[in-house]
């Protein structure tokens, strides 16, 4: 069975919604993205971006112009914050998969 989107990865917004979106201009996203900092989807050449990529712009704008990072902390920040939701993502499947364990045990 193929795993469903969830609604905020849907690509839907071209590059001006998404910049006006997230209060950037659209050169800033071209930027990003050149840095590797956003991943939008594309369909027949253009960028689509999802609710997780604007909200991921407004991420970054805060970490440059309220934190002070520069684009390179702002990658390695990112880099942590996904491992840190993979490594949750692992703990949640290790300890659901510990407690079906122990329920079939207290089954027997």
């Amino acid at each position: 069975m193929a795993e469903r989107t969830r609604w905020d990865d849907r690509p839907v917004y071209v590059i001006s919604v998404a910049a006006e979106l997230a209060g950037v201009h659209p050169r800033t996203l071209r930027i990003y993205e050149a840095k590797g900092l956003i991943r939008p989807a594309r369909r027949n050449h253009i960028r689509l971006f999802s609710e997780r990529d604007v909200q991921r712009v407004r991420l970054i704008q805060y970490l440059t112009q309220q934190v002070g990072l520069n684009l390179a902390g702002v990658r390695l920040f990112l880099q942590i914050q996904e491992r840190h939701e993979e490594l949750f993502q692992w703990v949640l499947e290790w300890t659901e998969a510990g407690q079906d364990r122990r329920e079939r045990r207290e089954r027997r």
